[in-house]
């Protein structure tokens, strides 16, 4: 038998960059919790009790399966963490205030087991959880995710109809190929309504101006750069320029298209995810540029009339090659 053998030594070896940081990841979870609370207010004040109880239902049920998983798994709880928070209350916010509840319990299923514990857990994850729930709704029952009800605001007693949002008007009337139909009925709204949130859509993409205070919130607070949204949103209103003085009849303003739409949600909260988008400043801005060219074909060309959602997964599959040839440049090289 042999005497005093040492122990074997371990190492964990984990990707770059191997920075220490004070703030941990619930911090940063909190953070971005913090911002989504401006839209998430402005959601429940236009859509009303639904809007609280989808996302009460999606955060609910996404710490409910984390819990789950980790017991049935006898991995270490990390539900304290806020990530199962975040995905939930994300995945509600990209969701129609009358979803059905029993959708809104798959989603989160789909971006809690799928796509973040099946691929190894918080880190691991290829694509963004909420936004990949989000698409399989999408594709799964697609009436449901694009019945959207007009704003009837919370303390107005006005029960709730469902209207077309804007991109989706556009849409049909470009999928119709009539050029008799003018876009000036659908175009013709009142901007500052575009900005407070009284427009149909997600819960938590309608106002713009409650998710600028959360981004900027976001940026002071240095929870995200400036890179990926920046990049996104300007790109997105370059070639939505160009798709509009080439065919003007069929293609909405550029602004029209930026205040529509998923975009600031998309930009600030789901393309800015740590996992995946890429980890230098030069390959952050071609991942904003890249999400916004896809948005905008997609929207143009595609048979969907939103394209945030697709832009983003799509880039996400490709952040690897981007960091693979986008190299930080050494330090003192």
């Amino acid at each position: 038998m042999e005497k005093d053998k040492k122990p074997e030594i371990q190492f964990l070896l984990t990707p770059s960059p191997h920075i220490k940081s004070d703030e941990s990841v619930r911090d940063l979870m909190l953070s971005v919790i913090i911002a989504l609370i401006p839209t998430t207010a402005v959601g429940i004040y236009f859509f009303g009790i639904p809007a609280l109880a989808t996302v009460f239902i999606a955060t609910g049920t996404s710490i409910f399966f984390e819990f789950i998983y980790q017991r049935l798994t006898k991995k270490e709880n990390t539900i304290s963490d806020g990530s199962a928070v975040l995905t939930g209350l994300l995945l509600g916010l990209n969701l129609p205030s009358i979803f059905p509840w029993w959708g809104t319990v798959i989603g989160s299923l789909v971006a809690i087991i799928l796509v973040k514990h099946l691929f190894g857990g918080i880190g691991y994850n290829v694509f963004n959880p909420a936004l990949t729930a989000r698409v399989f709704l999408l594709i799964s029952w697609p009436i449901q995710m694009t019945t959207f009800p007009k704003p009837s605001p919370i303390f107005s007693g006005v029960d709730a109809v469902t209207e077309a949002t804007p991109l989706t008007a556009i849409k049909t009337i470009q999928l119709s190929h009539d050029l008799t139909k003018s876009l000036d009925s659908v175009t013709n709204i009142n901007w500052l309504d575009l900005f407070i949130g009284n427009r149909g859509g997600s819960i938590g993409e309608v106002s713009v101006i409650a998710l600028l205070i959360g981004g900027i919130y976001l940026i002071y607070k240095r929870t995200i750069s400036w890179h990926v949204p920046l990049s996104y949103i300007l790109t997105t209103g370059i070639f939505s320029t160009i798709a509009h003085y080439e065919n003007p009849t069929t293609t909405a303003s550029p602004v029209f298209h930026l205040l529509n739409g998923g975009l600031f949600l998309g930009a600030f909260f789901m393309a800015t995810d740590y996992v995946t988008s890429p980890i230098t400043k030069k390959g952050m801005i071609i991942f904003g540029i890249g999400c916004g060219f896809l948005t905008v074909v997609i929207r143009q060309h595609g048979s969907y009339p939103e394209g945030v959602s697709f832009a983003i997964l799509l880039m996400n599959m490709i952040t690897p090659l981007i960091d693979k040839y986008v190299k930080q440049r050494r330090f003192g090289g």
